[in-house]
């Protein structure tokens, strides 16, 4: 029968707390030799220890010994099976511990420290070159980063582990190394930074990244220093033997005790651990003693050297026969299982037991304890949460449910999230598992993360069940499978044969595929796995895998990692991004030579024809060289010489912009379909040129370049160069029309009346003479106008004269036509009654 669970208690502080020691599992001769002869690092949180010789210890040679070589470390789990072994092959190592996700750390002397999975995978880091130059001789290690001691007695310090730039803390001004140092975590601090406590002389100096402050106490110097888990309070043993527990601030003394009084305690002091953070663990050799607050104390004896690593709730020793766990017993299991104890819920779990037994006495306590009855169903049900051995979970969860049973209302939601817990917990604590967490352990970790240690130790099978389980999405456990999957299979094209496996890569990503579609792995990106296909060389099955991710954002950098740029550029494009797009063509611009980059889009055709658009834009706005070079690749003569007619238009070196328009010109005569735009670029060219001429001519006084034709005519013509401008007519073929109006309009712009008149007689005008008579009244020479007026059409003399606003003219001109109506009309528009009058007596003498 499964012993009472009161059986392990031990009483301290008179009988009104209780320790108990469980025994986790049994492994005698699992671990190599006398621990004592190790350096040994622990993980909390159930986690797995790590072992390296001693090297500065003499070790008898045993069946054992050979196992272990000064360059290698070992991992065991709690149950002390095999779990890794390293062999270092770099410098000297100077500390190795856990970080909160069960990762091994190990520093060298050179400041070079590398980050181990349980798989034996690292990434390998360095505190950068001084610290190398310096060295480092000596290190703590806590789950969030790091902080060593150099050379030269100042402290390092890392944050994470993702291989950020170590800080320098505050300097304490040491002269040796402290006899004994400590670290705070951050999260565990009130400041949020890391804190560094120091053994100096007889003195404590607690130094953070601001500051280095003496707490200026006598009773130093320490041999060790442990902050306890909440970090509110250290423990501190002297030489002489005395154990005292401090505040972290050096404020308050919480207790005294003198280890020297311990009976059986032969040799140095080995470990002072604190149990939770109520008590404190000192062991020696082959004794662990547990100190309570108040200076009692609890003896475990071992039959060989052991090793403490602190929990939150308790300790875990290892010992050479077994691995226990002691800790403060819950306060729900001391009110139901403490002897004579009279609380609501020991009176539930008797209720229970008589009802199991058939006893009317169930009733009778039932009713005894009705107005309490739902505190005490809660205290069974964090009771059975709190007991390690299946068989009392069990019967504290029954005595839980009869008493719900008697309840109107009542959550049952705690009763169904403890069930699941422990039975999740219970499987994980399973010897061949190996990780004896605690409830209280596991509610600190989440769920989650339990998923990842099982996924560390690639116990895919049991993390799918328990997140099946718990209702939680199976992302991380198909990703995480899928990777160890490929790193497991061998790189074959296929598999053939009776005992083939399918490890060719058209079969694994089919079995990847069809795996999280049934296991509904919607969450999952391939491109994180395609990615560790990748980086392990499998590059072909990379790309498959990456055919099946959905999102482009994802697909698309991975492929650009991998070179794979024509597929990557035609899944940007096909995604639509134009972001996506411009990221991947910048990248293959930098990565590419030109040639190469403008051959991949030219041969993508239609496909990446987006790409080709939004790099002539790009192009267009930021780099007009690779625009043009493109183009030029691409055989587009259109586009280029349009690009030669932008510069041209951009350009005010007279120079540059003809050599702009002769490349134009060069273009345009390469493709048949553009000989107009050709012979237009050759006539600009020859413009261009006779306007340097003009300009050399009148030695610069005035501006003919980059002028029109017509313009040019125009300012030959305003400047006295008539013969200039008949010679530029008749090379450019100038119409006579428009070369009628440009010299009608220069001469009337300089005033240039005898000469306009001359102009006017030269031949019979091309463009009338209402034209002249217009545009002298538009210019307010209405005078100057009139005398053109005889030579215009009769029909439209009256209304020109009327423009020049000569009415009398007008009228005489009606009357010469006989045109009566014609003269009632300006009559009766004409501006004053003397006007009107004598439109009148013309009118009259008409009669």
């Amino acid at each position: 029968m499964t012993e009472h669970p009161t059986l392990s208690w031990e009483a301290m502080q008179d009988g009104s707390v209780f320790y108990r020691r469980h025994q986790l599992y049994s492994i005698p001769g699992k671990l190599p030799g006398d621990l004592q002869d190790f350096i040994i690092a622990g993980c909390r949180y159930g986690g797995p220890i790590a072992l390296m010789r001693d090297t500065s210890r003499l070790v008898a040679l045993g069946r054992s010994a050979p196992a272990f070589s000064k360059a290698q470390i070992q991992v065991y789990s709690p149950a002390g099976e095999g779990l890794l072994l390293l062999s270092w092959d770099q410098a000297k190592i100077i500390r190795f511990g856990w970080t909160g996700d069960e990762r091994l750390v190990v520093l060298n002397e050179e400041g070079v420290y590398r980050v181990y999975d349980l798989q034996g995978e690292y990434q390998q880091y360095s505190l950068g070159s001084d610290a190398g130059e310096t060295g480092i001789i000596d290190a703590r290690i806590h789950e969030t980063g790091l902080v060593a001691l150099t050379g030269s007695l100042t402290f390092l310090e890392v944050k994470e582990w993702t291989g950020g730039k170590p800080l320098t803390l505050a300097n304490p001004s040491l002269s040796q190394p402290p006899q004994s140092w400590a670290v705070i975590p951050p999260d565990q601090t009130i400041s949020r930074h890391v804190e560094v406590l120091l053994s100096v002389d007889t003195t404590i100096y607690s130094v953070d990244n601001l500051e280095s402050l003496d707490q200026r106490i006598s009773r130093g110097p320490f041999t060790h220093m442990s902050p306890s888990p909440n970090g509110k309070s250290l423990a501190l043993l002297t030489f002489s033997g005395l154990l005292w527990v401090v505040s972290t601030d050096f404020q308050r003394s919480l207790a005294e005790f003198n280890t020297g009084g311990v009976v059986g305690a032969q040799g140095d002091v080995l470990q002072v651990e604190w149990c939770g953070n109520d008590a404190v663990l000192v062991t020696w050799s082959h004794l662990a003693v547990l100190v309570g607050p108040f200076g009692d104390t609890l003896q475990y004896f071992y039959s060989g050297s052991t090793f403490t690593v602190t929990e939150p709730d308790g300790i875990r020793i290892i010992g050479p026969d077994s691995c226990d766990f002691v800790q403060k017993v819950p306060a729900s299991s001391v009110s139901v299982f403490r002897p004579g104890s009279t609380s609501p819920s020991a009176i539930l779990f008797d209720a229970y037991e008589n009802f199991s037994r058939r006893s009317p006495k169930a009733d009778e306590s039932i009713r005894s304890i009705r107005p309490e009855l739902a505190a005490a169903v809660d205290e069974c049900i964090d009771a059975a949460a709190r007991e390690w051995d299946p068989y009392w979970q069990r019967r504290l969860l029954n005595a839980a449910k009869f008493g719900r049973s008697f309840l109107d209302l009542y959550d049952p939601s705690d009763f169904v999230h403890i069930g699941q817990a422990l039975k999740v917990l219970n499987a994980v604590r399973f010897y061949e598992i190996g990780i004896p967490l605690s409830y209280a352990q596991y509610t600190q970790l989440s769920p989650s993360h339990l998923i990842s240690r099982l996924l560390a130790r690639n116990l895919h099978l049991l993390a799918l069940r328990t997140s099946s389980y718990l209702t939680l999405p199976p992302d991380a456990v198909l990703k995480h499978w899928a990777c160890a999957k490929i790193l497991r299979a061998k790189p074959t094209a296929s598999g053939t044969g009776k005992n083939a496996e399918p490890d060719g890569d058209d079969a694994l990503c089919r079995i990847i595929v069809e795996k999280f579609e049934k296991l509904g792995g919607g969450g999952v990106s391939y491109a994180e796995i395609a990615k560790r296909a990748w980086e392990v060389g499998r590059t072909a099955l990379a790309t498959k895998l990456l055919d099946h991710e959905t999102k482009a954002s994802d697909q698309v950098p991975l492929l650009l990692s991998m070179k794979e740029d024509k597929l990557a550029l035609t899944k940007a494009v096909e995604s639509g991004d134009t972001d996506l797009v411009y990221h991947v063509l910048l990248h293959l611009q930098k990565r590419l030579s030109l040639g190469s980059f403008f051959r991949l889009i030219e041969e993508g055709g239609q496909r990446l024809a987006l790409a080709s658009h939004l790099l002539q834009v790009y192009a267009r706005e930021q780099n007009p060289d690779m625009l043009r070079d493109f183009y030029y690749s691409d055989d587009r003569r259109v586009e280029s010489a349009v690009l030669c007619l932008e510069d041209a238009a951009g350009s005010s070196d007279p120079a540059a912009k003809i050599a702009s328009v002769e490349a134009a010109k060069k273009f345009f005569s390469e493709d048949k379909d553009r000989a107009f735009e050709a012979k237009m670029m050759d006539e600009s060219v020859r413009l261009s040129t006779l306007q340097q001429q003009l300009e050399k001519e009148v030695d610069g006084k005035f501006a003919f370049f980059g002028l029109s034709v017509n313009e040019t005519i125009r300012t030959c013509l305003v400047n006295g160069m008539s013969k200039r401008a008949d010679k530029i007519k008749s090379d450019f073929k100038v119409p006579d029309k428009r070369f009628w109006y440009v010299k009608l309009h220069a001469l009337t712009e300089i005033r240039d009346f005898e000469g306009l008149e001359v102009f006017a007689r030269s031949k019979r005008s091309p463009i009338g003479y209402e034209a002249f008579v217009k545009h002298l009244v538009d210019k307010g020479l209405r005078k100057e106008a009139a005398a053109y007026v005889p030579r215009c059409d009769g029909p439209k003399r009256a209304d020109l004269y009327v423009l020049c606003e000569e009415w009398l003219s007008a009228g005489k001109e009606c009357k010469d036509r006989n045109d009566k109506a014609k003269l009632e009309q300006l009559r009766k528009s004409c501006p004053n009654s003397l006007i009107a009058r004598e439109l009148e007596q013309i009118a009259t003498s008409m009669k």
